[in-house]
């Protein structure tokens, strides 16, 4: 049903393929623009905007070491480290899959 298209990226101008399964899997997300940006300038765009990112420093609820979180704490709220927010995103995903 799909079939590759070439692009052309709008920050460096390079033509890229927007592959058959890459429209399958927007479709499946509902997406409906194809890509502006090929992969390479689509990591430097995300990676910029995560350098000037403010993260702010809170305790994890879970181990009691350091969460760097991306938005201000909320005094009632819990917040976790990467690795407790990943434990317990696994454990979610397996009690779903049951």
């Amino acid at each position: 049903m799909y079939e590759d298209k070439i692009l052309r990226c709008k920050d460096c101008g390079n033509e890229f393929v927007f592959t058959a399964g890459e429209q399958e899997f927007y479709a499946e997300k509902g997406f409906v623009n194809e890509p502006q940006r090929c992969k390479d300038c689509r990591i430097a765009r995300k990676n910029a905007i995560r350098a000037n990112r403010e993260m702010h420093t809170t305790v994890c609820a879970d181990c009691g070491g350091e969460a760097h979180i991306p938005f201000k704490p909320m005094e009632g709220k819990d917040y976790y480290c990467s690795e407790c927010f990943a434990k317990r995103k696994e454990a979610e995903e397996a009690s779903q899959a049951e």
